[in-house]
């Protein structure tokens, strides 16, 4: 079953995209295969303590866009190929990589300086 248990929500972006991108790290991370179950709406959204519609909202968009497959009273489970899994993983990283030049351009970085950053800070991490 996939863990919700470490979701920290913040007011930022709406709650429904936060459990999308938490299914979809575990799934980049190899923390969450396919055929791993989800958490009923109603038990996510108790543990979570939000709106259970907020759940269903999240779990439309994960069988939307391919990676969850809901069959009847079964419950919802993970469905992905290796193929979904390199779709996922190239979302998650253009949006790091994304916010990460956007801040180095707010900061007036040129393009070397950023590059410069990258090659220093990579073998300290």
């Amino acid at each position: 079953m996939i863990d919700f248990s470490n979701v920290a929500l913040n007011i930022r972006e709406p709650v429904y995209i936060q459990l999308v991108l938490h299914v979809k790290k575990q799934i980049a991370k190899g923390t969450a295969s396919s055929g791993d179950s989800l958490p009923s709406r109603r038990e996510l959204a108790a543990m979570l303590e939000i709106n259970p519609n907020t759940v269903q909202k999240a779990y439309r968009l994960m069988e939307q866009e391919g990676f969850v497959v809901t069959e009847g009273n079964t419950g919802s489970v993970l469905n992905f190929d290796s193929h979904t899994l390199n779709l996922i993983r190239e979302e998650l990283t253009k949006g790091m990589v994304r916010d990460f030049i956007s801040n180095a351009k707010e900061l007036n970085l040129s393009f070397k300086q950023t590059i410069d950053l990258v090659s220093d800070v990579w073998d300290e991490v």
